[in-house]
């Protein structure tokens, strides 16, 4: 339910609550809350679980992805069923063995590795997986990258971007990942960039962008930001918190990411 679907809400909340999907001002019903309300929260906990234990489809993401004219290899993590996948997190950090293997034989002297990880949400990369991705693409052809085939990942949590990429031989590795619902956002896909991708990494070494959805961060606006780190990480040869994203004031003052060359 988007923030104009509301029902009206009086008082000095009525604005903010008409400007954001959180839950302010839901009123009351004698010691407790409205009925409305309390449905509007059992839908939202649904969604958020459906999100996490849906079926991931990656032979749609692959067929979608062949449409734009993109090169594509599936791999799985050493997580062999959801159950695995949910109570063994290092599991989904790594590639299986005929993964990996499969991904070293396409080895090559690849700038950027790109993998659609399904995550904690398969609904958010179901749905805006794709549509990002061809945000995505002119911004890396303006930059002149060389990319390696692109990787569309079942079962997986960000850390396989580090051994998927190491494997394919590139020098920086996006994982585009569903993230943990939340009872407001169970869409929401997640962009996590890493610089010098191996084995071992942890989250210091990435940058992430959020929340990228039609009722979050747009598809556009995320690609810009996404495409301005990559610009700096491969200027700075580092990414993670010793790169701040100074993005917005770049897309304020309508500066295009530069036209690099990774190599």
């Amino acid at each position: 339910m988007s923030a104009s679907d509301k029902p009206p809400v009086a008082g000095r909340f009525a604005e903010l609550a008409r400007l954001t999907p959180a839950r302010i001002a839901l009123g009351r019903s004698g010691s407790s809350l409205p009925i409305r309300e309390v449905l509007r929260f059992g839908l939202a906990h649904a969604q958020a679980r459906d999100a996490v234990h849906a079926p991931f489809r990656p032979d749609e993401v692959v067929a979608e992805l062949a449409g734009l004219g993109v090169e594509t290899l599936k791999a799985e993590s050493a997580a062999r069923s959801r159950e695995d996948y949910l109570r063994r997190p290092d599991l989904g950090r790594s590639l299986s063995p005929e993964s990996e293997a499969a991904l070293a034989g396409r080895r090559g002297g690849f700038d950027l590795a790109i993998v659609v990880a399904d995550g904690l949400s398969s609904t958010a990369v179901q749905q805006n997986a794709v549509p990002f991705i061809t945000a995505l693409l002119p911004f890396l052809q303006r930059q002149k990258l060389t990319l390696a085939p692109l990787v569309v990942a079942s079962q997986a949590r960000v850390a396989l971007g580090d051994e998927a990429a190491e494997a394919l031989g590139a020098r920086m590795v996006v994982v585009l990942i569903g993230e943990r619902p939340g009872l407001s956002s169970p869409d929401s896909l997640g962009a996590y960039l890493t610089f010098g991708p191996k084995r071992g990494l942890t989250d210091a070494a990435r940058n992430c962008i959020s929340n990228i959805r039609p009722g979050g961060l747009g598809f556009q606006h995320a690609a810009f930001k996404l495409a301005w780190l990559i610009d700096q990480g491969f200027r700075r040869a580092l990414t993670g918190v010793d790169l701040k994203d100074d993005s917005d004031a770049a897309l304020e003052a309508g500066e295009e990411p530069a036209l690099i060359s990774g190599g």
